[in-house]
Protein backbone atom coordinates (compact mmCIF):
# COMPACT_ATOMS: atom_id res chain seq x y z
CA UNK A 1 0.00 0.00 0.00
CA UNK A 2 1.05 3.63 -0.92
CA UNK A 3 -0.68 6.64 0.62
CA UNK A 4 0.41 10.56 -0.61
CA UNK A 5 1.02 12.35 2.75
CA UNK A 6 2.04 15.82 2.38
CA UNK A 7 4.78 18.45 0.90
CA UNK A 8 7.14 19.89 2.50
CA UNK A 9 8.51 23.78 2.13
CA UNK A 10 11.06 25.40 4.55
CA UNK A 11 10.30 28.76 5.15
CA UNK A 12 12.23 31.13 6.59
CA UNK A 13 9.36 34.02 8.57
CA UNK A 14 6.49 31.89 9.56
CA UNK A 15 4.26 34.23 10.21
CA UNK A 16 5.01 35.83 6.35
CA UNK A 17 4.31 32.32 5.76
CA UNK A 18 1.20 31.74 7.42
CA UNK A 19 -0.31 35.15 6.44
CA UNK A 20 -0.06 33.86 2.99
CA UNK A 21 -1.06 30.53 2.92
CA UNK A 22 -3.94 31.09 5.35
CA UNK A 23 -4.67 34.66 5.30
CA UNK A 24 -4.24 35.13 1.53
CA UNK A 25 -4.36 31.74 0.04
CA UNK A 26 -7.14 29.65 2.54
CA UNK A 27 -5.86 27.37 3.75
CA UNK A 28 -6.26 25.79 7.28
CA UNK A 29 -3.74 24.81 10.13
CA UNK A 30 -4.72 21.42 10.74
CA UNK A 31 -1.60 20.45 13.19
CA UNK A 32 1.23 22.20 14.70
CA UNK A 33 4.78 20.83 16.02
CA UNK A 34 7.02 22.93 17.93
CA UNK A 35 10.25 20.79 18.38
CA UNK A 36 12.47 22.56 21.29
CA UNK A 37 15.57 20.17 20.74
CA UNK A 38 15.20 20.24 17.36
CA UNK A 39 14.76 23.90 17.19
CA UNK A 40 12.31 23.74 14.64
CA UNK A 41 8.38 23.94 14.03
CA UNK A 42 6.17 22.29 11.83
CA UNK A 43 3.01 23.72 10.65
CA UNK A 44 0.80 21.26 8.65
CA UNK A 45 -1.90 22.93 6.32
CA UNK A 46 -4.88 21.72 4.68
CA UNK A 47 -7.07 22.55 1.60
CA UNK A 48 -10.30 24.23 2.93
CA UNK A 49 -11.95 20.83 1.10
CA UNK A 50 -10.21 18.50 2.61
CA UNK A 51 -10.08 19.50 6.39
CA UNK A 52 -12.59 16.89 7.74
CA UNK A 53 -10.53 14.55 5.70
CA UNK A 54 -6.78 16.10 7.07
CA UNK A 55 -8.30 15.31 10.86
CA UNK A 56 -8.49 11.50 9.98
CA UNK A 57 -5.05 11.42 8.28
CA UNK A 58 -6.80 11.12 5.08
CA UNK A 59 -6.45 13.75 3.05
CA UNK A 60 -2.72 15.52 1.79
CA UNK A 61 -1.12 18.29 3.48
CA UNK A 62 1.29 20.98 2.97
CA UNK A 63 3.87 20.83 5.57
CA UNK A 64 5.65 24.60 6.59
CA UNK A 65 8.92 23.34 8.39
CA UNK A 66 10.29 26.64 10.26
CA UNK A 67 13.73 26.19 11.38
CA UNK A 68 14.30 28.32 13.92
CA UNK A 69 18.04 29.34 13.58
CA UNK A 70 18.48 31.38 10.47
CA UNK A 71 19.31 29.70 7.46
CA UNK A 72 19.43 31.32 3.78
CA UNK A 73 16.72 29.02 1.06
CA UNK A 74 17.34 29.94 -2.63
CA UNK A 75 16.08 28.80 -5.78
CA UNK A 76 12.37 28.01 -4.87
CA UNK A 77 11.46 27.23 -8.82
CA UNK A 78 13.80 24.15 -8.03
CA UNK A 79 11.40 22.81 -5.45
CA UNK A 80 9.12 22.24 -8.95
CA UNK A 81 5.15 23.68 -8.05
CA UNK A 82 2.35 23.24 -5.64
CA UNK A 83 -1.15 22.73 -7.62
CA UNK A 84 -4.48 23.11 -6.29
CA UNK A 85 -8.06 22.81 -8.07
CA UNK A 86 -10.26 26.04 -7.27
CA UNK A 87 -13.68 26.92 -8.29
CA UNK A 88 -13.15 29.93 -10.05
CA UNK A 89 -9.69 30.71 -10.87
CA UNK A 90 -10.65 34.37 -12.01
CA UNK A 91 -12.35 34.79 -8.16
CA UNK A 92 -9.67 33.29 -7.18
CA UNK A 93 -6.66 35.38 -8.66
CA UNK A 94 -8.94 38.87 -8.31
CA UNK A 95 -9.27 37.86 -4.30
CA UNK A 96 -5.40 37.26 -4.30
CA UNK A 97 -4.55 40.29 -6.19
CA UNK A 98 -6.42 42.43 -3.48
CA UNK A 99 -4.81 40.71 -0.75
CA UNK A 100 -1.44 41.84 -2.49
CA UNK A 101 0.27 38.43 -4.26
CA UNK A 102 1.45 39.10 -7.43
CA UNK A 103 0.17 36.86 -10.38
CA UNK A 104 2.92 35.96 -11.94
CA UNK A 105 1.29 33.85 -14.91
CA UNK A 106 -2.40 35.05 -15.44
CA UNK A 107 -5.27 33.29 -16.22
CA UNK A 108 -5.22 34.01 -19.58
CA UNK A 109 -7.27 30.70 -20.73
CA UNK A 110 -9.36 30.51 -17.98
CA UNK A 111 -7.77 27.72 -16.35
CA UNK A 112 -4.45 28.15 -15.40
CA UNK A 113 -2.74 30.64 -13.29
CA UNK A 114 0.56 30.69 -11.20
CA UNK A 115 1.54 32.36 -7.90
CA UNK A 116 4.87 32.35 -5.76
CA UNK A 117 5.10 32.21 -2.26
CA UNK A 118 6.78 34.22 0.19
CA UNK A 119 9.84 31.82 0.33
CA UNK A 120 9.36 31.82 -3.63
CA UNK A 121 7.11 28.24 -3.80
CA UNK A 122 5.80 28.59 -7.16
CA UNK A 123 2.01 27.48 -6.88
CA UNK A 124 -0.27 26.48 -9.68
CA UNK A 125 -4.14 27.26 -9.94
CA UNK A 126 -6.21 25.14 -11.91
CA UNK A 127 -9.79 25.63 -12.76
CA UNK A 128 -12.15 23.04 -11.55
CA UNK A 129 -14.10 21.58 -14.40
CA UNK A 130 -13.95 23.19 -17.83
CA UNK A 131 -11.35 26.01 -18.41
CA UNK A 132 -13.65 30.10 -17.98
CA UNK A 133 -14.14 31.68 -21.04
CA UNK A 134 -11.43 34.17 -21.68
CA UNK A 135 -12.13 37.40 -19.97
CA UNK A 136 -10.15 40.11 -19.32
CA UNK A 137 -8.29 41.65 -17.35
CA UNK A 138 -6.59 38.64 -17.33
CA UNK A 139 -6.79 38.08 -21.19
CA UNK A 140 -4.35 41.06 -21.73
CA UNK A 141 -2.11 40.83 -18.59
CA UNK A 142 1.20 40.06 -18.89
CA UNK A 143 2.96 37.36 -17.09
CA UNK A 144 5.45 38.52 -14.00
CA UNK A 145 8.56 37.59 -13.21
CA UNK A 146 9.13 33.60 -13.02
CA UNK A 147 6.96 31.24 -11.34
Amino acid sequence: MMEYLHTMVRVSDLDKALDFYVTKFGMVEVRRVDNKAGRFTLVFLAAPGDVERAKNSRAPLLELTHNWDPEAYTGGRNFGHLAFKVDNIYETCERLMKAGVTINRPPRDGNMAFIRSPDLISIELLQAGEPLAPAEPWTSMPNTGVW
